[in-house]
């Protein structure tokens, strides 16, 4: 792995990064992946948007990060990650990943449509471009830190990247978000051809500008209250309505563009649900259960394991006791999420909760429900009656004075597969039951990391930047208490 993110041509990039062609439907695309004939704009688009949710989506990022820190996974060989022991090999990957393939191809797709003589379609191109290199500066920001914004991609002049404030690096995405909004013409078109997510669908990237800037402003909304209220009721009505808008990558079950982590040709045994999870579930009736989770072979029931247990922990239960994520988590063609709409309800439902003029925050946290068993049950094909979902909602009753927590376990149950969404929420707003009782647990047979009791807040930097990037990475590593996994957020105010 190569970890020094900022070498690659624009040519070698390419070839690494385009795994498909610029089609707008995966099974057309056939193109010899090391072999690019062209670099025009819809290829650099599939590329980005493949690469981005691979890595995102990948067993070694989500399933040993992402899943493991929101505490739905527990590891069953390999029971170090879940005791934060992180992998440098998965850490690089990641980084690397997002930098190097992803928001290069984005890069790269602006600037050769701003040598172009200035056309609505290209401003609308480069408006898709853009919402996505901020869907992705965020991820990172959330992940790292500080980190490198506007040094990212100057590779003529410094390779040696300062590394930004992340407070800032929002604030300029922000800013990106609400202009592409203005500039992008629905009445004009914008690709005709690789964009996988939305089809070239002007409307719908305009919508999830809207949707990721109210993403973002919750996440500030302890750290910057009054520019959080302001950004929210300014976009929520430009916001998602309903599951229709969901951004999401659709695989296909076609190699190389199957789900990348699914089982259709192996089964997979690295992972088991959580008791966390289970247990909770459980509790009220949840009936996504057996949509996050399948029955253990021994038992045909559902049951987890205690998150963090060790393979050397004497009260662990043989494998074939403990239940697997549900089929659907490993379908071949289960889709890359990028935001739904539930998630802007929880969202709005939160941000009424604050007092915000957004609405109700008791409607919004039902419509947030009602939209996630709904759109579980459709991907999974397990059919839940909107009478089975007006009783769930009588056992999981919105409570004014308990929203936080109330709130918390909803948005967290229904951002399951979206790992590093839900860690970054289980940090944020740092919830427990409805009532107060935990819902999380340290690792059973402790934290391998000195800086970590119950969960990390963030990930570390790269080792090679230590070394090749020394100067910025000292720096930034003292701008924000130490790199450790330890280190909270700007926004991680409890």
């Amino acid at each position: 792995m190569i970890s020094k993110i900022f070498k690659y041509s624009s040519v070698v990039m390419v070839a690494a990064t385009i795994a498909i062609t610029g089609c707008s439907k995966l099974d057309n695309m056939n193109r010899d992946p090391t072999k690019p004939t062209t670099t025009q704009p819809q290829i650099l688009l599939t590329g980005a948007q493949k690469s981005a949710m691979d890595i995102l989506y990948s067993g070694l990022q989500n399933g040993y990060i992402g899943m493991e820190y929101a505490q739905f996974w527990s590891g069953n060989s390999r029971t170090n990650d879940a005791q934060y022991n992180l992998d440098e090999g998965n850490n690089s990957s990641f980084w690397n990943t997002l930098y190097t393939s992803a928001l290069h191809n984005l890069d790269e797709l602006v600037k050769q449509n701003n040598s172009k003589p200035a056309q609505a379609s290209t401003t609308n191109q480069n408006g898709v471009a853009l919402i996505m290199k901020c869907w992705i500066y965020q991820m990172l920001a959330d992940t790292y830190g500080n980190l490198p914004y506007t040094d990212a991609f100057h590779v003529t002049s410094n390779i040696t990247p300062k590394y930004d404030d992340a407070q800032a690096v929002y604030k300029s995405l922000l800013d990106t978000l609400q202009q592409q909004i203005t500039v992008m013409d629905e009445k004009e078109s914008s690709f005709n051809s690789g964009d996988v997510i939305y089809n070239g669908k002007v409307g719908a990237w305009k919508k999830l500008a809207h949707s990721l800037i109210l993403r973002m402003a919750i996440r500030m909304a302890d750290a910057n209250p009054q520019m959080a209220q302001q950004l929210i009721e300014a976009n929520y009505q430009g916001a998602f309505t309903s599951n229709t808008d969901n951004a999401q990558f659709q695989y296909i079950n076609t190699a190389p563009n199957k789900f990348p982590y699914n089982e259709s040709e192996r089964e997979i045994s690295e992972f088991f649900v959580t008791t966390t999870l289970t247990d909770y579930m459980k509790s009220i009736n949840d009936p996504r259960l057996p949509m996050y989770a399948r029955p253990a072979k021994n038992s045909d029931t559902i049951k987890g394991m205690p998150y963090g247990t060790a393979a050397s922990d004497a009260k662990r239960l043989s494998p074939n006791d403990y239940s697997f994520p549900g089929t659907q988590a490993y379908s071949a063609t289960m889709p890359g999420i990028l935001m739904t709409y539930s998630e802007v309800e929880f969202i709005l439902a939160e941000a009424a909760a604050r007092g915000y003029n957004v609405g109700d925050a008791a409607t919004h946290y039902q419509n947030g429900v009602r939209s996630s068993i709904l759109y579980w049950s459709k991907l999974s094909n397990t059919p839940v009656s909107e009478t089975e979902i007006s009783d769930y909602l009588q056992r999981v009753p919105y409570a004014a004075a308990d929203w936080r927590n109330v709130i918390g376990t909803q948005k967290w149950l229904s951002l399951y597969l979206q790992g590093f969404q839900a860690w970054f929420e289980r940090t944020r707003l740092h919830f427990a039951k409805p009532g107060g009782s935990p819902l999380f647990i340290a690792p059973v047979s402790g934290s391998v990391d000195p800086s970590v009791t119950m969960v990390p807040y963030r990930l570390t930097y790269l080792k090679s930047e230590a070394t090749q990037n020394a100067a910025n990475y000292q720096s930034a590593a003292s701008a924000i208490g130490g790199d450790k996994q330890g280190t909270k957020l700007w926004y991680n105010k409890f």
